[in-house]
């Protein structure tokens, strides 16, 4: 006999998941039964916190979704610091925790870990939260949270499973994996950005973390623009060492300076938030006035005023604007040149101590 616990191993398997961070215990531990037979690698750290962040560093470093096996209670509650992160800064992250027996649920009888509400507590840091009760719910639940991740800005996901139905049979379920794609770009808006695009003369592209899959992507449209490239902290890495990039904080004001300089950015996977824009909190930056905006979430898009947005994945995004320029289009002669001012401005407003900290790492 299969169990729903060993079941999950096969379904997880079928996704692609490859490694799973986590400590087991007690509400867990038909979770390993069918680990312990499969080919996924598991990581044991010594908090579950550091779960977590694993799961969320694997994802960072690998672009597939990180996933973390807890207990109820404070197994789960150590993942929150790591979900909320995840959340933050859009990371894709699986966390699968136990709960104690269905028939237990909201008593209060004091059992191991147990809390009033698990899944309201999840459903204010996850995009979403899924109690599993019966075995024929596991594929569809699964699907689920991987449609998250590849439809839409991803973040934490948790799904958890009731001991009892742990044990449950789950012989012959069929796995069903997600097909879910984020819209295709809309010509329209493409169509209009190029105009754009043909039209400027000092373009400016930002790039945020939602651009981490497109380096590739980017890497053509800054040198087919000549257009100097602003990475934000998530975005770190993305051209590490080309004449055009600027690894340097939007705060700092020679950054600013070259955004306001641009006639046109091109903004690919980030939210404008505070942390990478306004990071000394002096209220100086703003909006780029003629602005192009790539981005996954329709939410993020309409929140803030811009030129033309495009709802896309970003790598989807610019190469649908590659294409819609062509391949004649004439790149800026000072990008380059703009690119190393700027970076040499940057390095002057911060302190030689501060310097000599980033050359280290």
């Amino acid at each position: 006999m299969t169990t729903v616990g060993e079941a999950l191993i096969t379904v997880l398997e079928a996704h692609g998941v490859d490694t799973v961070f986590g400590i087991p215990g007690v509400h867990t531990v038909e979770l390993y039964r069918g680990l312990a037979r499969s080919k996924i690698r598991h990581v044991t750290p010594r908090h579950e916190q550091g779960a977590g962040f694993m799961a969320d560093g694997y994802a960072r470093a690998g672009g597939r979704p990180g996933v973390a096996f807890v207990i109820t209670g404070p197994g789960l509650t150590n993942t929150i610091t790591a979900m909320g992160q995840a959340r933050a800064d859009s990371v894709p992250m699986l966390v699968i925790s136990g709960i104690n027996a269905t028939d237990t649920l909201g008593m209060g009888l004091g059992f191991l870990h147990e809390l009033p509400d698990q899944r309201g507590m999840m459903e204010k840091v996850a995009l979403s939260s899924e109690r599993i009760t019966e075995a024929g719910q596991l594929p569809g639940a699964l699907a689920r949270a991987f449609a998250i991740f590849s439809s839409s800005r991803p973040g934490p996901v948790h799904i958890e499973i009731p001991t009892d139905v742990m044990v449950k049979p789950a012989d012959g379920i069929a796995v069903a994996l997600s097909n879910a794609a984020p819209p295709a770009p809309d010509a329209a808006a493409v169509a209009e950005a190029a105009k754009l695009i043909t039209a400027a003369r000092r373009p400016l592209i930002l790039s945020g973390g939602g651009a981490r899959k497109a380096d590739a992507a980017l890497r053509r449209l800054a040198e087919t623009l000549g257009a100097p490239v602003v990475e934000t902290a998530n975005a770190r890495g993305l051209l590490h060492g080309h004449p055009l990039c600027v690894p340097a904080s939007p705060s700092l004001k020679a950054v600013r300076a070259l955004m306001a300089d641009a006639d046109l950015v091109i903004a690919a996977g980030t939210e404008f938030g505070p942390t990478d824009y306004d990071g000394y909190g002096d209220g100086g930056f703003v909006l780029p006035r003629n602005l192009i905006r790539i981005d996954i979430g329709a939410d993020q898009i309409a929140r803030r005023p811009l030129t033309v947005g495009i709802q896309a994945d970003c790598a989807e995004g610019i190469e649908a604007l590659l294409a819609a320029i062509g391949p004649g289009h004439p790149a800026a002669k000072d990008g380059e040149a703009r690119a190393a001012a700027a970076r040499k401005a940057a390095r002057a407003e911060l302190k030689p101590e501060y310097l000599a900290q980033v050359h280290a790492v």
